[in-house]
């Protein structure tokens, strides 16, 4: 495997008035494997995903597809490649899910060209495989948080990308719609790159995952490996126990209270 294939960033930095946001960071995420991005509020996590996803340039180092400069790949070459799913969605506008859904075909569509048979099919088959197919004529203003939050993921698979960035996708969801979207994506087997709050969802979904802490990766490899009780103390501030659950001995913490300062 080379390394110049799919989506990766190289020592990036990326300042804000002033202040590093994040410090010489780099990521290879695995082609079809599910990384995990975590740390604290503040770490980078949501600054990292903008930069992968060509929305914010880096102050240094470079972000690169199949080994070429995201500036050099153009805007347009990006979005068919790469899909975004952001913080929960919102909208008032009268759209219905297929209409949202239909929107991931504009980046290979020409400027008014009506959707081609191709476009369709795309659509067609993102409603299939996130479970929507019947709800294609539903309101989106109707949808629950967990409903929306599966068409943006629709949205994104119609984009037909190799590369899925998603920014905390399970916020404001109750925990069934967590593990069901996790699921989903994991299923999926796209190189998806997740920014994640909760460390045993990250444990059960992720092959892989990062760890920021003010702006810089304090550790990296399998859940199993990275997820451990010194960490989660000081990249956290929390004590824990951590067991090793089920057949895949996926790591699952137990929180015990902040770490004490005395």
């Amino acid at each position: 495997m080379t390394h110049d294939t799919g989506l990766r960033a190289d020592r990036v930095t990326r300042g804000l008035g002033g202040t590093l946001v994040l410090d010489g960071v780099s990521l290879t995420p695995l082609p079809g494997t599910v990384t995990g991005l975590l740390g604290p509020n503040g770490s980078g996590k949501s600054t990292l995903l903008r930069l992968l996803a060509g929305v914010l340039a880096p102050t240094s180092g470079v972000v690169a597809l199949d080994g070429r400069p995201l500036d050099q790949v153009g805007r347009r070459a990006v979005a068919r490649r790469v899909a975004v799913v952001e913080q929960q969605a919102d909208t008032q506008v009268a759209l219905t899910v297929l209409d949202v859904v239909r929107l991931g075909r504009v980046p290979h569509r020409r400027a008014w060209s009506p959707a081609s048979a191709t476009d369709e099919e795309a659509v067609r088959t993102a409603l299939a495989r996130t479970g929507l197919a019947h709800m294609a004529d539903r309101p989106w203003h109707t949808l629950s948080g967990g409903e929306r939050q599966r068409v943006q993921i629709a949205r994104a698979l119609a984009q037909e990308p190799r590369e899925l960035l998603l920014d905390e996708p399970t916020n404001h969801l109750d925990i069934q719609h967590q593990l069901a979207l996790l699921a989903l994506i994991a299923e999926l087997r796209l190189t998806s790159v997740i920014a994640l709050h909760d460390l045993n969802l990250a444990a059960m979904y992720c092959d892989h995952v990062v760890v920021l802490k003010q702006g810089r990766v304090v550790a990296g490899g399998s859940p199993r490996d990275v997820l451990t009780e010194t960490l989660v103390a000081d990249v956290y501030g929390v004590r824990a126990t951590i067991t090793d659950d089920g057949p895949e001995e996926r790591p699952h913490i137990r929180f015990l209270g902040p770490v004490s300062t005395s």
